[in-house]
């Protein structure tokens, strides 16, 4: 029989809640399952708390031959059991596999709190750059009626400047005028 180890929704609208589960493929997504292996709650907001996976139940269906879906993938990925069944395939001893698996999750400890503290690194620098274009946004504003002042006497000065361009231009049309008299 071809099995898969798949995602099987449950849960009200809007509020989504799955169930891991093995099932024939040929079966709807909702269909009656062989067994249940575990749980993936995707509203929660704590990545690694919202799934539960039976591994080793998980791993005796995967050693029958079933398949993985890619939601369950990127799920067994996450807690590592996707690397341990990589190195099972290999061949390596128990031994190995355990000390390989303790090595990645303290890998991967670091990389989440690397990613942590540069989350909190970013939004105190945006924090900071708020504060500087505030008070940046401050002082221009206090600044701003002395320069109207400013702009506002040229711009009285240049109305008399195009009166007198524009007189000599009427004594011109019309001295022509007079001329033909």
């Amino acid at each position: 029989m071809a099995t898969k180890i798949r995602l099987k929704r449950i849960g009200r609208r809007n509020r989504p809640f799955y169930r891991i589960i093995i099932i024939d493929s040929r079966k709807r997504r909702d269909g009656s399952a062989i067994e249940q292996v575990g749980w993936y709650n995707p509203i929660e907001s704590n990545k690694e708390k919202n799934y539960v996976l039976k591994e080793d139940r998980i791993l005796e269906w995967l050693k029958l031959g079933a398949q993985v879906t890619d939601p369950v993938n990127k799920l067994m990925k996450r807690s590592g059991l996707s690397y341990r069944w990589h190195l099972m395939k290999q061949g390596l001893s128990e031994k190995e596999i355990d000390k390989a698996v303790e090595e990645w999750k303290k890998e991967r400890d670091k990389v989440i709190q690397d990613r942590i503290k540069a989350n909190e690194a970013k939004k105190e620098k945006l924090k900071a750059e708020k504060a500087a274009a505030k008070v940046a946004d401050e002082a221009p504003a206090e600044e701003a009626p002395a320069e109207e002042v400013a702009e506002e006497a040229p711009a009285e000065e240049a109305p008399a400047e195009e009166v007198a361009e524009e007189a000599p231009t009427e004594e011109a049309e019309e001295k022509p005028v007079e001329e033909k008299k």
